[in-house]
């Protein structure tokens, strides 16, 4: 019987985040975690049945991370074009510092994962699907309170306005990974939010 400490798990999630940020899923291997965590192999068993587990517990712990700022980005108490600035300049912020720690940029540790494993792990793609949901329910809203504004026309389909959104921020974050640099990010960014909301001069003065 292994006895884990009760700090083991968060250990091994920890970890896993960190690797998997700065690698690929198919790169880092279990020996090559419990080695960076600290931990011994029947350690990591006793609470992951499988790396794929592990990595989508990592997924959740990312999002939880995530959803903190976001529940602050996106306060009702906001206006609602705001909100999209703000989001802007913490995905521009978030990956300056990360680019800082790890000496490289290193985009949306979600979709990476997904892209490279989503063919060969169901639940891989199935939290992705989930986490991609929960952000866009959080683009809705704001979108709903700008049909309410009249700063988006009656009749637009908000959940594929959303959806836009979140494809545009992903494709931003793999190009800013792919090439390494955050210029274009900090540059395109929050104008293609514009151009998607329909605001192509930018947000109206306040």
């Amino acid at each position: 019987m292994v006895c884990a400490k009760p700090d083991t798990r968060q250990r091994l999630i920890d970890t896993a985040q960190e690797l998997l940020w700065k690698k690929s899923y198919g790169s880092v291997s279990v020996d090559d975690i419990c080695k960076a965590a600290n931990v011994n192999k029947g350690s990591f068993y006793h609470f992951f049945p499988s790396k794929a587990e592990l990595a989508i517990a990592s997924m959740e712990m990312t999002y939880q991370e995530t959803k903190t700022t976001y529940d602050q980005i996106f306060s009702a108490s906001k206006q609602p074009i705001t909100r999209f600035e703000d989001l802007a300049d913490y995905i521009c912020e978030r990956q300056a510092e990360i680019a800082r720690k790890y000496s490289q940029v290193c985009g949306c540790p979600a979709s990476s994962l997904s892209c490279e494993m989503a063919g060969q792990e169901q639940g891989i793609r199935e939290k992705y699907d989930e986490i991609i949901r929960r952000k866009e329910s959080y683009y809705e809203s704001a979108l709903r309170d700008m049909a309410a504004e009249g700063l988006i026309p009656d009749g637009t389909d908000i959940k594929s306005v959303a959806h836009e959104i979140s494809t545009f921020i992903l494709g931003q974050l793999m190009l800013a990974r792919i090439q390494n640099d955050i210029a274009a990010l900090q540059r395109d960014l929050k104008p293609g939010l514009f151009r998607i909301l329909g605001l192509k001069g930018g947000a109206p003065q306040k």
